[in-house]
């Protein structure tokens, strides 16, 4: 099959042919038709991932059809349009007995423990707990964008946020995982405030439900405009981005009592982050991370999208052959983008 491999961190990856994989006993292998360009994959290719072993291929969100089975598969056959989160849980740890699969004791992740789904073919361990049935009205590259950041958007809103109509909710870093929580927050109901730098994402926020659009590089303190612009502050605060900066901002943009959610990875080289700590006593604040969303809790989302309340479609901005996915992953930390790329290892 035709995979990108890099070979170094930092390098640039190619595109290659290597062996297909084979299924686990208790997985499948899946032909990948869509799979998202996202800026985790970026992360583990700069090497801030220590589940990465070299030579690596890439790629943990993606939809596709089930080409082969193991032998202890019961539930999917060759055939099955299927998506799945980008946490594999074992199905049998602790954590996973209280439901709690996107916290798995021994998880596996596609593109980060094992090589992932920027190929033609990908393996996925524990198939019969971890696959999602893909509705026949939903394309595979809308379907891709769900394994990540939209069910990790959705998660973080709904879930860990407890998202109310009528709060006020900021979301600092509008690119795929911002803009889902943007367009999420907005369908619950929720008045939205969108913070980025680039032009782009806040006019692709706006077009998603956000009340305000909030350009960071043009204010002076962008915690401080949140707090105006929301009359004392976000109820909810998400740093959809993952930096000091963005982290602090969200914390610093809530009001007394407030929730954050850290959603986008925070990697230092002294593996901890500066956080507001005083503030968050001093206003009896929740910090909270989220970290994706286990297959059993889909259902819900997933009505709200064939409904068409939710319309992860539309954060789908381009598609590029696999040909490009090097290329568009090395431009990932110059400027993260706005929307989604997928990536369709057949075209």
């Amino acid at each position: 099959m035709r995979a990108v491999v890099f070979e170094r961190y930092g390098e640039p990856a190619e595109v290659r042919d290597v062996a297909d994989p084979e299924p686990a006993e208790h997985g499948v292998v899946v032909r990948v038709e869509a799979t998202g360009l996202c800026r985790s994959d970026w992360h583990g290719w700069q090497g801030h991932d220590p589940d990465i072993a070299l030579p690596h291929v890439p790629g943990h969100e993606l939809a596709g059809v089930v080409e082969a089975v193991g032998s202890r598969v019961t539930r999917w056959r060759p055939g099955d349009r299927v998506t799945v989160p980008f946490i594999c849980a074992c199905g049998t740890c602790p954590s996973c007995a209280a439901g709690d699969h996107q916290v798995c004791e021994r998880q596996t992740q596609p593109g980060f423990t094992h090589w992932g789904s920027f190929a033609q073919y990908v393996a996925l361990d524990h198939a019969d707990v971890n696959l999602v049935p893909v509705p026949e009205e939903l394309s595979c590259a809308t379907a891709a964008s769900l394994g990540c950041r939209f069910a990790t958007a959705y998660r973080a809103v709904v879930q860990q946020g407890r998202v109310a109509a009528g709060e006020w909710v900021a979301v600092q870093g509008c690119g795929g995982v911002g803009l889902s929580a943007v367009m999420i927050a907005a369908a619950s109901g929720a008045r939205v405030v969108a913070v980025d730098v680039s032009a782009r994402a806040l006019d692709l926020a706006r077009e998603f439900g956000a009340a305000h659009c909030l350009d960071a590089a043009s204010v002076a303190d962008p915690a401080a405009a949140v707090r105006d612009l929301t009359g004392g502050g976000a109820h909810l605060s998400l740093d959809a981005l993952g930096s000091p900066t963005t982290c602090a901002a969200s914390v610093n943009g809530l009001r007394r009592r407030g929730r954050h959610v850290q959603v986008g990875l925070l990697p230092s080289p002294a593996g901890t982050t500066p956080v507001p700590m005083a503030r968050a006593i001093a206003l009896e604040l929740e910090l909270l991370g989220s970290h994706g969303m286990a297959a059993h809790s889909y259902p819900p989302m997933l009505e709200l999208v064939r409904s068409g309340v939710l319309r992860p479609d539309l954060l789908v901005t381009s598609t590029i052959p696999l040909d490009e996915a090097p290329a568009a992953l090395a431009a990932m930390g110059a400027a993260p983008g706005a929307g989604v790329t997928v990536v369709e290892p057949w075209s």
